[in-house]
């Protein structure tokens, strides 16, 4: 963790130079979030940064999609994971209809919407506009490994290329690519969904003013980070094993979210197909106390083993809820 504190500062130092005080104009849907709130008055944050360009973005797309791109050199860069690319676990498009509350029972139906993935990380979208990461039940179960991470995205990064995707850490091009590609999905004014309303507010602020009111006003339209509460696998003689489930619901989890890394030639060498002999291989162990129970496996996920890297994350109640593990549960029985 010294190297992940010592690379943020060295990155943040060398390669993000502060960038000259942003000119005030009218605010419009398609106004950087970042840079309306700079306009405001507020802090800029410690990962800002003040170029970019559409080969910078483009390489950090690469990175994040394919895990390499070609480098400054010219040649191909290495897999920046030989497991996992951050794409396994995270989107890069919206995913919450409302980004005032976490919410994963109106995220599955975004997600059926819009065909994107239903995933137990939380989307890149926006993830430069937050102020925390590896928020609330991760400090407390993983605690020293993740305290630097928690407030300093660059931290944050780094420790999910080293420890999540049981990769390497990212070289500076690498680091300055990603980043340029991530402030490329920031959040713009109309993602907050504001009214006419709103911004006649926000566009009649005090140019030589105090705007801390107005800036805590449009930063209560969005979450400031992603909450995340672990939970213990139902003791086997509590659970309904599908019973009170919505089969059609749990087709569309099982089918975004589990065949997203189950699915032949995917991240894992247990796959799944939606076949009669899948389905009845996980009702059997459902009701188990074992490793290939639905109930235990998607609360607790695993870990990395020597010799066999890859691993499966865990969903917390923000990423699926009890309802919706029922309903995964009552597909499987169906």
């Amino acid at each position: 963790m010294k190297t992940i504190l010592i690379i943020c500062v060295t990155f943040l130092s060398g390669l993000f130079l502060v960038q000259e005080d942003v000119v005030v104009g009218n605010f419009t849907p398609q106004s950087s979030l970042t840079e309306v709130l700079i306009s405001l008055g507020d802090k800029k944050p410690l990962h800002y940064i003040n170029e970019t360009n559409d080969s910078l973005i483009n390489q950090g797309f690469e990175i994040v999609t394919k895990g390499r791109t070609i480098g400054p050199d010219g040649k191909m860069s290495h897999l920046q994971s030989k497991y996992f690319t951050c794409i396994d676990c995270h989107n890069v498009m919206m995913e919450d209809p409302n980004l005032r509350k976490s919410d994963p029972e109106a995220r599955l139906k975004y997600a059926v919407k819009n065909e994107i993935p239903f995933l137990s990380g939380t989307t890149f979208y926006g993830m430069v506009n937050r102020e925390h990461w590896y928020n609330d039940d991760y400090q407390i179960k993983y605690g020293d490994l993740v305290k630097p991470a928690k407030d300093t995205l660059i931290n944050a990064i780094h420790l999910c290329t080293v420890e999540c995707s049981q990769g390497r850490a990212f070289s500076d091009w690498e680091l300055k690519a990603v980043m340029a590609y991530f402030y490329s999905i920031e959040y713009k004014l109309e993602d907050l969904k504001l009214t006419s309303e709103d911004y006649e507010k926000l566009n009649s602020f005090d140019k030589e003013g105090e705007n801390k009111n107005l800036i805590a006003w449009l930063k209560s339209f969005y979450l400031q980070a992603s909450p995340a509460t672990f939970l213990e696998p139902i003791p086997t003689n509590e659970r309904e094993l599908g019973k009170n489930g919505n089969v059609e619901n749990g087709k569309l989890i099982y089918d975004k979210s589990c065949m997203h890394c189950h699915a032949p030639g995917r991240v894992t060498n247990f796959t799944l197909e939606s076949s009669k002999i899948d389905l009845k291989f996980l009702k059997k162990h459902m009701g188990k106390n074992e490793h290939f129970s639905l109930y235990n496996i998607v609360r607790k996920g695993t870990y990395a083993l020597p010799g066999y890297r890859p691993y499966m994350p865990n969903y917390t109640l923000e990423r699926l809820s009890h309802q919706q593990l029922e309903d995964l549960a009552a597909y499987v029985n169906s």
